[in-house]
């Protein structure tokens, strides 16, 4: 009992059931709710401070900057709580509407860095990281034949379809940036990956796909992302039973710049977040390995189980929007 009557309350207050409204949607930085709430910024802390030491809210600090979430152990206790506002409230739809702002100059951002640095991405991308290294160990942990299909969600100029594409069956790259695949077409033909090729796609909203693919990759893919593990559960949903999950990103790190040159909207990742992400998905994490450098990077292979192997899928992805021809 005094459990919920701590949890209420924390949230008997305007302002602090406001913010467990916005965070429905996912982590917000402090200071993007600053800019939603249009209130000062010890203001919010406070109001945010109270609802972590009632357990309802989760606070990660990624160098100077520090997200928000809800608990996961309270979703439920806090579902309730929203679920008491209504969804036309004039309130809630100014803060929503606000929200969706954030979030279109955040997408506007990221597309228009993405564009302007497609011809050296490959360059860029390196950061200071041992790629060929990296694309070795990937081979090791995630063999396959050509009875597989691959998907490459995030695919870029192209890379993982390079390192994995030879090998596979059939292999689909998924990206939403139109420069990139230009360049990734023109990279699988250099290559002569005839049984490559890439689409243009939302890799938060895939169409179909159910149980397509024998393996999904994504690499470097989730720092650039609002909601990561959003991206995670939909990758997840294109695996067959028995199919694998490779994910490649930065270890945590404290590199500010990456932010603000580079559009990264996360200072890498801790072995237990991506894990638990991709356990909440019905997905059984296999092996963690850690690659050393100037910034460090892991790569988290996880199987789907369960049941017997699905009819192999005829989906072909042509569903997604293609981009003009290289």
């Amino acid at each position: 009992m005094d459990d919920v009557l701590n949890i209420l309350r924390a949230a008997a207050d305007p302002t602090r059931l406001r913010i467990l409204c916005l965070l429905e949607s996912g982590e917000l930085s402090v200071s993007e709710l600053v800019a939603i709430l249009g209130q000062s910024q010890p203001r919010v802390s406070r109001h945010l401070k109270v609802l972590v030491d009632a357990g309802l809210l989760a606070r990660l600090r990624e160098g100077s900057w520090v997200f928000h979430r809800i608990q996961p152990s309270a979703r439920a206790r806090a579902a309730a709580l929203t679920g008491m506002v209504p969804p036309d409230d004039p309130v809630r739809v100014l803060d929503h509407a606000r929200l969706g702002e954030i979030e279109r100059q955040r997408a506007d951002e990221a597309e228009a860095y993405f564009a302007r640095f497609a011809g050296e991405w490959d360059r860029l991308r390196q950061l200071d990281v041992d790629e060929e290294a990296i694309a070795a160990q990937i081979r090791v942990m995630l063999p396959l034949t050509h009875e597989q299909r691959l998907l490459d969600l995030g695919t870029g100029t192209g890379r993982m379809l390079q390192v994995l594409g030879p090998d596979a069956g059939e292999a689909v790259g998924v990206d939403a940036s139109h420069d990139m695949l230009t360049v990734a077409r023109a990279n699988l033909k250099r290559w002569g990956l005839a049984n490559c090729r890439v689409r243009q796609g939302d890799i938060l909203a895939l169409p179909g796909a159910q149980e397509s693919f024998d393996a999904v990759v994504m690499h470097q893919v989730l720092h650039f992302l609002d909601r990561p593990w959003a991206a995670i559960a939909e990758a997840a949903r294109t695996l067959r039973p028995g199919g694998q999950m490779l994910v490649v990103d930065l270890a945590p790190h404290g590199v500010e710049e990456l932010r603000e040159r580079h559009a990264h909207r996360r200072l890498g990742f801790a072995d237990d977040e991506v894990g638990g992400w991709l356990e909440d998905q019905g997905l059984t994490v296999r092996a963690v390995h850690h690659m050393p450098g100037a910034l460090g990077v892991t790569i988290w292979l996880a199987r789907r189980l369960g049941g017997q192997p699905a009819a192999r899928s005829t989906t072909t992805f042509e569903g997604l929007q293609q981009g003009a021809p290289a």
